[in-house]
């Protein structure tokens, strides 16, 4: 088709701009991936924009691989994400098919009630009081159980069930079946992708969680990865990694340790991300909240 100058220049500079987001976007991520195959006395003595790996080295990744604390902290973060995001969405749908059903007392009353707890909450210091009253600090679960259910992915997930058509439960409770089965077999399957968008919001909320982690869990043995992350980056305690070397190559190697760490713990979410990225806008636009 032939298009006019002024819808050339329009389309020129619309893709110049997402470009220009793009390279904003994603050269943060190519600079720590870079500087972590780096050596590390020509990292330290780089200044500027990094393009490309300054005299490959794989020294740090070896050093991060040798520490028993990154073995550690992924066991401890896959635990939580697996059990908590598994947890996450059984409750998250069974709360949503009750509050999508037309027929349920007090469903308005529910839905306020649940609403109202997206705006005003106790606080960290009740939340506290009741996680140590109920015995869960210093366990994983001190990460899982408080935090099963999150209010928005709940009224997302309610909104993708009520627009399963009415005449579906009609259909199977002829046939016999009861909310379980209905539940399960017919109104789950037809919100997969809805299930798939809240399973990818809640697992990268579990893997990059070390706040409630760093408040319940004192024992060094249940940190989670992201903990051992964060006392890297911002404490700087490369210590435990470095411990085989002399001081000024501790200090040297330090720095790509801590660009090597963080690839090491991002990398499960990126490779995770591109499986379940189709099903993303479908998802959205199918739970999205409708006038």
């Amino acid at each position: 088709m032939r298009t006019s100058i002024t819808e050339r220049i329009s389309l020129f500079t619309i893709y110049s701009v997402l470009c220009l987001l793009m390279i904003i976007t994603l050269y943060p991520l190519l600079h720590v991936v870079f500087a972590s195959f780096s050596n590390p006395n020509e990292i330290i003595a780089h200044r500027g924009l990094l393009w490309r790996p300054l005299g490959f080295n794989l020294e740090a990744y070896k050093l991060v691989f040798s520490n028993a604390s990154i073995y550690t902290g992924y066991r401890n973060t896959l635990f939580i994400v697996v059990v908590g995001v598994t947890l996450n969405l059984l409750i998250t749908a069974l709360g949503a098919y009750v509050l999508s059903r037309k027929n349920v007392m007090w469903n308005n009353l529910f839905m306020m009630l649940i609403t109202f707890t997206m705006f005003f909450s106790g606080g960290l210091i009740p939340l506290y009081l009741v996680v140590k009253g109920i015995g869960l600090t210093d366990t994983l679960w001190s990460t899982i159980l408080p935090f099963a259910v999150s209010t928005f992915n709940l009224i997302i997930m309610r909104t993708s069930f009520k627009a399963v058509p009415d005449s579906l439960e009609e259909s199977a409770k002829i046939d016999g079946a009861n909310h379980f089965i209905i539940l399960f077999r017919i109104i789950i399957p037809l919100s997969l992708p809805v299930l798939a968008v809240m399973g990818l919001y809640y697992a990268v909320e579990k893997w990059n969680g070390w706040f409630y982690a760093s408040i319940f869990i004192q024992n060094h043995d249940l940190y989670p990865l992201q903990i051992f992350l964060r006392e890297i980056l911002i404490l700087s305690s490369t210590d435990n990694i470095t411990s085989g070397s002399a001081v000024g190559e501790q200090f040297q190697i330090g720095a790509t340790i801590k660009y090597a760490t963080i690839i090491v713990a991002t990398l499960p979410i990126l490779c995770v991300y591109p499986f379940i990225q189709r099903f993303f806008v479908k998802g959205v636009m199918i739970g999205a909240l409708k006038g």
